[in-house]
């Protein structure tokens, strides 16, 4: 038994090695201080009653020694620091993609390829994974010791963390966030698999491992949507203009909007665009389209997100 989890995604050493570097520095200056003070109490002490203090004056090259160093140390902290959290921050493009919904008081994963599993994540070793979340109800904190991520999943609001398992095994997930009477009891697990053991769970039979559900994938789904919905009346998906912009190539590119300001188009504002249309008016365009609010549900919304990123 280890005093720390286990090391098994691509960011859980990167995320050890800082905060060594930070603890043992902590550590050096805080025996260098406490030392420095016993030694002055012990030296300094008055040692008659009658014995005055000798008058002391500055000393500009120590103080400057004592205000650069750290100064030093501290810039240096924070872009080693930086330099981590931008990675753990950005997914690789090729990262495969799987929607997790909080709720009190369990975990959904929703696979590209139409698998759902309940409390149980599986993913292939040394395969870039990124988790698009989002809570049913109230604040949730996913949180995988094992590969030092953490992130608060809030309701109404996609969000996302990445990682790279390293390690074929079975590793805890937790909700960190205080989120109502079951939360201790909102656990879950991630199984690493091998590309062999993952390509048998993954072209095996629905309802079988993992407690999967068997339904259309996200984008098979959201192009059904798509069309019965009516979306294709006003959004073209070959670049064409209709009523609306169309869907083609529009994820992951910048939006120019009619007030001169501009915004990515990820999963926020498409969702955004979805329920509250006139939020966002799109350059160009008149804000004629309606709410889907309370017709799509968010597992819908989900799957139109995941059809439009199709649309290259």
């Amino acid at each position: 038994m280890t005093w720390i989890p286990e090391v098994a995604s691509n960011l859980a050493s990167k995320v050890d090695g800082v905060l060594f570097v930070i603890t043992v520095l902590s550590l050096i200056f805080f025996l260098l201080i406490t030392a420095i003070l016993i030694i002055f109490a012990v030296k300094y002490r008055r040692k008659r009653d009658n014995e005055e203090t000798p008058y002391i004056t500055g000393s500009e090259p120590l103080e400057i020694i004592w205000t650069v160093i750290p100064s030093i140390l501290l810039i240096a902290l924070f872009v080693y620091g930086f330099v981590v959290y931008k990675e753990m921050r950005n997914p690789p493009a090729d990262a495969v993609d799987i929607t997790v919904t909080g709720k009190q008081w369990l975990w959904t994963f929703d696979y590209y390829n139409g698998k759902k599993t309940l409390n149980e994540l599986y993913v292939e070793q040394n395969i870039p994974v990124r988790m698009v979340m989002i809570s049913d109800d109230v604040l949730h904190s996913f949180f995988i010791p094992g590969f030092r991520v953490k992130q608060d999943v809030l309701p109404g609001r996609y969000v996302q963390l990445w990682f790279t398992p390293t390690k074929i095994g079975t590793f805890d997930i937790f909700c960190a966030e205080y989120c109502g009477t079951g939360h201790s009891v909102m656990l879950g697990k991630v199984n690493v698999l091998s590309p062999e053991a993952y390509d048998i769970w993954e072209h095996g039979l629905p309802g079988g491992q993992g407690q999967a559900v068997a339904s259309l994938p996200p984008a098979e789904l959201g192009e059904k949507i798509y069309k019965e919905k009516g979306c294709n009346a006003c959004h073209s998906i070959d670049g064409s203009t209709l009523v609306g912009p169309s869907f083609k190539g529009v994820f992951g590119h910048t939006v120019e909007l009619a007030d001169g300001s501009k915004v990515e188009a990820d999963e926020n504002y498409i969702r955004e665009s979805i329920l509250e249309p006139q939020a966002k008016i799109v350059k160009g365009f008149q804000p004629v389209m309606p709410s889907f609010k309370g017709i799509l549900s968010d597992e819908e919304v989900t799957a139109v997100i995941a059809y439009i990123k199709t649309l290259k």
